[in-house]
């Protein structure tokens, strides 16, 4: 349509009160750029308030953004990053705690035989030595009736009960250093998803047996050297001062040195994985750990004490009733045939608790000192290619890539 003047704009005469179209003052130019006056929909134009399609009906044909451009809603910004690569038990990124507990207890699924079934045969002949070495002695001479009957008991007997429980506590110490290692091996394998055999965890831990019995004594010697100077010094003060200027001295010294195993401890902490995955020598292992464990020093310590109570909770409920059932039989032992089953019913309650929490535990000291080489080493990058290999690959086959930081 146009005006009686022949220019664009709205057919017939203007409503009261508006000017005629291309009206403008005297000596006014519009700027440049500006459409001629009168161009565009006149006043009131547009479709009513509230129109639009009824509810679940599609909009009208056309109606939308134009070409190219993104739907409606879409934000700026980054695209989502896809989910992290996950072959087996942890996803191939740094770890939270929740991926370190859950990963400790996958890869005891994933491997059952593995895990349950040879530490269930390790603690249990272990238990059954130890309970051998201790009471056997006792038993076989008649003394362990006397020594609840209140009869006294001979000094050889006493002697070669002792020295039989102390031989037991050095196989329950061998035992677990050898149920640590494999276990360790096996967490290996499962951080990939490849299974493995008793026979095979055994094949690769055989070579570092006598590298975790160095750490393990190492270990030993240096908490009792602690343990010896400190209550040396203090009882060396209470004889040349007295008991009082002891206890001044023996408390921050006793509060300084937990502070000071609890600091060995945990920097010590990746030192089995590291003879056993990286094939390290012990003072490299231990030198190793420190450096690991150097600039994350509390949130390792965090994780591995909140893994040490949930140890320690679910073996205090497994051990309660044995305890307890225990205890009262030995009290009412009145022969060697019931105090022998009052303390096969303690034994059993350790024995099962050691089952269920020892996979537990090395696999939260294997998945953590993995996080830390993510964390500080871009080792995901390196498991992600032990993950390329894919599930056809020799189980073997990403053995080597825990060796990259030596290459």
């Amino acid at each position: 349509m146009s005006t009686e003047a022949g220019k664009p704009g709205m057919a017939g005469p203007p409503p009261p009160g508006y000017p005629p179209p291309g009206y403008a003052p005297p000596g006014y130019t519009l700027p440049p750029g500006y459409p001629p006056p009168g161009y565009g929909p006149p006043p009131g134009y547009g479709p009513p308030p509230g129109y639009g399609p009824p509810p679940g009906y599609p909009p009208p044909p056309g109606y939308g953004p134009p070409p190219g451009y993104p739907p409606p809603g879409y934000g700026y910004g980054p695209p989502p990053m896809p989910p992290a690569l996950k072959p087996g038990v942890i996803p191939l990124r740094p770890l939270t705690l929740s991926d370190i507990f859950n990963g400790a207890v996958a890869y005891i699924r994933a491997n059952p035989k593995a895990t349950l079934g040879f530490t269930t045969i390790v603690v249990v002949a272990t238990q059954l030595l130890a309970l051998v070495l201790s009471v056997g002695p006792l038993a076989a001479t008649g003394a362990l009736a006397q020594s609840f009957s209140g009869e006294e008991v001979s000094t050889g007997a006493l002697i070669g009960s002792s020295l039989s429980s102390i031989a037991g506590g050095v196989a329950t110490w061998f035992t677990a250093i050898l149920l640590s290692g494999m276990l360790t091996v096996v967490v290996g394998r499962s951080v990939f998803g490849a299974g493995i055999t008793i026979g095979e965890a055994w094949q690769r831990l055989k070579g570092r047996i006598w590298a975790l019995i160095g750490l393990a004594v190492l270990e030993g010697l240096g908490i009792a050297v602690a343990i010896v100077v400190v209550v040396g010094l203090v009882f060396a003060i209470g004889a040349a001062v007295n008991g009082t200027a002891a206890v001044i001295v023996g408390l921050p010294l006793g509060l300084a040195l937990v502070a000071g195993l609890i600091y060995v401890w945990v920097n010590l902490a990746f030192a089995p994985p590291l003879i056993v995955l990286e094939r390290l020598g012990v003072f490299a292992a231990i030198a190793r750990s420190f450096r690991l464990v150097k600039n994350d020093f509390w949130r390792v310590f965090g994780i591995l004490l909140l893994a040490t109570i949930a140890v320690q909770f679910v073996a205090g409920a497994v051990t309660m009733p044995f305890s307890l059932s225990g205890q009262l039989l030995l009290m009412a032992a009145s022969s060697t045939a019931m105090t022998l089953l009052a303390f096969v019913l303690l034994s059993v309650g350790g024995v099962i608790a050691q089952i269920i929490t020892a996979p537990f535990s090395a696999g939260v000291a294997v998945l953590l000192y993995t996080d830390r080489r993510i964390r500080s080493e871009a080792f995901d990058l390196v498991l992600q290619t032990g993950a390329a290999y894919g599930p056809a690959s020799p189980s073997d086959s990403t053995d080597h890539l825990w060796l990259t930081r030596q290459a």
